[in-house]
């Protein structure tokens, strides 16, 4: 009995792999080999981006607090140290978003850390 190859799953499995490939540039898009390694690295680009994402708000909202502190002579880790001692707990991407959108309601927040 003749050997079966499964034709069909195998051209899913290359089918998926170019359509992933759209858009890349040459024979990155439509010679299997060379998407497949294209796709592969893309996806662990993509993976590693998803954990980037979340440090680079992080940083952005420290920024963003230590800038509006300073307006009011404090330096973030000085703010921060003491809203944690006075039992304040706003996360950082609250207090980013009150500091550039909300100054008023900021400068509270920092005078009643400062008192």
């Amino acid at each position: 009995m003749p050997r079966s190859k499964n034709a069909v799953a195998s051209r899913a499995r290359r089918k998926k792999i170019l359509k992933q490939a759209k858009g890349y540039f040459g024979r990155r898009k439509n010679v299997y080999t060379v998407a497949k390694n294209a796709v592969e690295r893309g996806m662990q680009y993509a993976y590693e981006g998803r954990k980037q994402k979340k440090r680079n708000f992080r940083s952005l909202w420290i920024q963003r607090i230590n800038a509006g502190v300073r307006e009011h002579g404090m330096s973030y880790s000085e703010f921060m140290g003491k809203a944690n001692a006075k039992g304040i707990k706003l996360n950082r991407k609250v207090l980013a978003d009150l500091a550039m959108n909300h100054p008023e309601a900021f400068k509270a927040i920092v005078d009643e850390v400062k008192k």
